[in-house]
């Protein structure tokens, strides 16, 4: 027998239990240790500097959960062996993420290239330096292409430059973020879950054609959750612990709504499922932050992706 198979699964209680849900755990235990790595192979180290930004995902003092973006000049992530990847960015106290950034602190990242539709995620422990920080490699592990579309990207400011307009703090969405995401193609979440071994949180991206996200009247968000590689990472840490971070991105002027609340798996499809959705999730806000201008550059549409599926009407 092969002695890896004696070994603890490569997937938490949240995900095995999505997974067997959808009747794939056999098959995912296979794939999960053969994927999830410890460390970065060259194709990721080489993968990291050729980027202009970064999402972030991170947990604050109050144990909420927020997403960002940062963008840097290439050049600004690159690792310098196969187990760290150091992030080159100063703090941003208008970000809400920052908070969650402490040395020390458990912190994920996503590489994701717009203008290629390449990713890659790793999870691990932050080590602050004076040039930024430095992320230990806990997981690391690449994703498929499906649902991201394509844009191309120019920057307006050089990114050490801060944002010359305040954030502004709310509960609730106003007209101007409900319309925002609404009109939505991408928005990117992060989730943790603190497992015997530790905290592990996740950031993630999420595509689809405009109108793929729901804001109900009471100011509920749903999500379909489209097929995928069926790891289950956020939906799994959702099943261990309800808090979420959402942000969206406004490409054309550099605006980003972040929002932290509770977040819920739904099995029943709703009355008019999406095409392509396989199961759905919803997420209510408790603090949203509108900070205009926050990104010093600005991603052009060029194409959708082709597994982008018209949505019609919810």
């Amino acid at each position: 027998m092969d002695s890896r198979l004696l070994d603890p699964s490569p997937w938490h209680a949240g995900e095995l239990a999505l997974q067997t849900r959808s009747g794939v755990e056999a098959r995912m235990d296979e794939i999960g240790r053969r994927v999830l790595r410890d460390h970065l192979i060259d194709q990721h180290r080489e993968f990291y500097p050729l980027l202009p930004m970064v999402v972030l995902g991170a947990v604050d003092q109050d144990g909420d959960v927020w997403a960002t973006l940062r963008a840097g000049r290439p050049g600004f992530l690159h690792a310098p062996d196969a187990h760290r990847l150091t992030v080159e960015l100063a703090r941003e106290p208008a970000d809400p993420a920052e908070a969650g950034m402490e040395d020390g602190a458990s912190l994920a990242l996503l590489g994701i290239d717009l203008a290629t539709r390449r990713r890659n995620r790793l999870n691990g422990i932050l080590s602050r330096h004076p040039r930024g920080f430095d992320l230990s490699v806990g997981q690391s592990f690449g994703n498929c292409p499906k649902y991201i579309q394509l844009r191309q990207v120019q920057f307006v400011r050089d990114p050490s430059e801060p944002p010359a307009v305040a954030p502004t703090w709310s509960s609730e969405l106003d007209a101007p973020a409900r319309t925002l995401i609404r009109q939505a193609d991408t928005f990117f979440v992060a989730t943790y879950a603190d497992l015997p071994a530790g905290r592990q949180v996740d950031v993630s991206h999420r595509g689809g054609r405009t109108g793929f996200v729901d804001v109900g009247e009471d100011g509920w968000l749903t999500v379909p959750d489209f097929i995928g590689n069926r790891f289950f990472n956020t939906l799994g840490n959702i099943a261990l612990n309800p808090r979420a971070g959402l942000v969206f991105a406004d490409f054309s002027t550099g605006g980003l709504l972040q929002m932290t609340g509770a977040a819920e798996l739904m099995f029943d499809h709703p009355a008019n499922p999406l095409e392509g959705a396989e199961r759905y999730w919803r997420f209510h806000p408790r603090r949203i932050v509108w900070r205009p201008d926050a990104l010093s550059i600005r991603y052009d549409f060029a194409e959708w992706s082709p597994f982008a599926l018209a949505t019609g009407s919810w």
